[in-house]
């Protein structure tokens, strides 16, 4: 999309507070009084509530204690990526949510805020925590280098296994490095981390090579013991409504990459008066980055009611903080235009005609899987995702998928795509131990 920057620009110094990290590091102290908090519950229902499973009140307990080094083995045992996920994820309808503290005239433990400063010590540290096991020979190809693939690649290097990963894009970390806000992942955290879990040995990272176009599945499965499929899902899905291919109007995780990927913010093409169109993570994170960059008005629709979006109500609260609109039960019937740019937004409002004026038109209505390279006569698809079992085992021999591009319990969340690269790696080599069964 070509278009004008916005005549309302903000400075430099401006720009660099706005994207300043929106939930700094703990302090020592700071620490210290959080995990004093804690009831160390046993079968604590914060655990249940993790997708990977941490022993949050073991690494907590460990925090209080001072114990820096063994709180960041509890988490990243369970969690190779929890530094990320300290970041992003929903801890208010996780662990944060399931917290027995959790009630009107209290508050929950900040377990994310405790999870990041046990792991950003731990990172910055550089000493080792984990040690690799000894070679086995076995090599799995693993197609995507988001969180799912990474979180594969390493619990298998881990193991003594060689995994090499390929992705399409000139940089590894998928969402983590391209779909996320800029504010909530600073001084190129994503980068850093993957440095980290590269630092394992055994994990080969082939960027620029795409399934489909470089390398064929089948070509893999022949090279390879075993594949993993993580590509997530790249597709967007369209608005198919008129006007939609004005001027000014581009896609949600576009704009987000855009500003992710940029050297200068103040390059990055923004309306006056922006309407992001959907009502998950994705449209929060467009809208409040939008006002970041200094639009004057920004406006969230989203065809049904507060209760049924995508983002939480901590997001949804965020971007009302950053003086985003939030319109409801608005949906989307065409987009007007003037001169070949888009110029506002017509809803249906429950039967009542809408227009919100707009000089740029973000659609956060969902992603989609592409599947290119991918045979559906030998691998099942199912409501656009790859069938897998439990295990993440697909229904071709020797291949395993995981994250936002297969089907699997819970929500399409950068903590449950690590929790589907572990179940893969754990039965990649399962089998590699039933086949040496087998030839003995």
């Amino acid at each position: 999309m070509t278009m004008k920057i916005a005549g309302h620009r903000l400075t430099q110094e401006q720009l660099a507070c706005e994207f300043s990290d929106v939930a700094p590091l703990l302090d020592a102290t700071a620490a210290a009084a959080a995990a004093s908090r804690c009831h160390y519950c046993y079968d604590a229902p914060c655990v249940q509530a993790c997708p990977t499973q941490i022993d949050i009140p073991s690494f907590i307990r460990k925090i209080s204690h001072g114990n820096l080094k063994g709180a960041a083995v509890d988490i990243l045992s369970a969690n190779p990526l929890g530094g990320m996920c300290s970041r992003v994820c929903p801890t208010e309808i996780l662990c944060e949510g399931s917290c027995v503290r959790n009630h009107p005239g209290d508050e929950p433990v900040r377990i994310g805020a405790l999870q990041r400063h046990a792991t950003d010590s731990a990172m910055a540290r550089g000493e080792p925590l984990f040690k690799r096991a000894p070679e086995t020979g076995r090599r799995i190809a693993i197609v995507g280098a988001g969180p799912a693939g990474l979180a594969c690649a390493y619990r298998l290097a881990l193991a003594g296994h060689q995994a090499i990963i390929f992705d399409a894009r000139a940089k590894p970390g998928g969402l983590n490095e391209y779909g996320i806000a800029a504010y909530k992942t600073v001084e190129d955290f994503a980068q850093r981390e993957i440095e980290w879990l590269h630092s394992i040995g055994g994990i080969e990272i082939r960027t620029g090579v795409a399934l489909g176009r470089d390398v064929t599945l089948d070509e893999l499965r022949k090279q390879y013991d075993a594949v993993f499929i993580g590509f997530g899902l790249a597709g967007v899905r369209e608005l198919a409504l008129e006007g939609e291919s004005l001027e000014g109007v581009m896609n949600a995780v576009d704009f987000i990459e855009q500003v992710r990927q940029a050297d200068d913010l103040a390059s990055v093409p923004v309306g006056r008066r922006v309407v992001v169109i959907g009502g998950g993570n994705t449209a929060v994170d467009a809208a409040v980055q939008s006002r970041k960059l200094g639009a004057t008005s920004v406006t969230m629709a989203y065809r049904r009611g507060v209760e049924n979006m995508g983002a939480t109500w901590a997001e949804q609260e965020f971007a009302q903080n950053n003086n985003v609109t939030i319109v409801t039960h608005a949906n989307p019937v065409r987009l007007i235009g003037a001169d070949g740019h888009v110029t506002g937004v017509e809803f249906d409002r429950a039967g009542e005609r809408l227009i919100i004026e707009a000089d740029m038109v973000l659609k956060a209505i969902g992603q989609t899987l592409v599947p290119v390279g991918i045979d559906r006569e030998l691998l099942s698809l199912d409501g656009g995702r790859i069938v897998t079992d439990e295990n993440r085992q697909t229904t071709l021999a020797k291949v395993w998928a995981g994250g936002d591009c297969a089907t699997h319990e819970g929500l399409d969340l950068t903590v449950q795509a690590v929790q589907d690269g572990k179940l893969a790696a754990a039965s990649i080599g399962a089998s590699f131990e039933l086949t040496a069964i087998k030839a003995a």
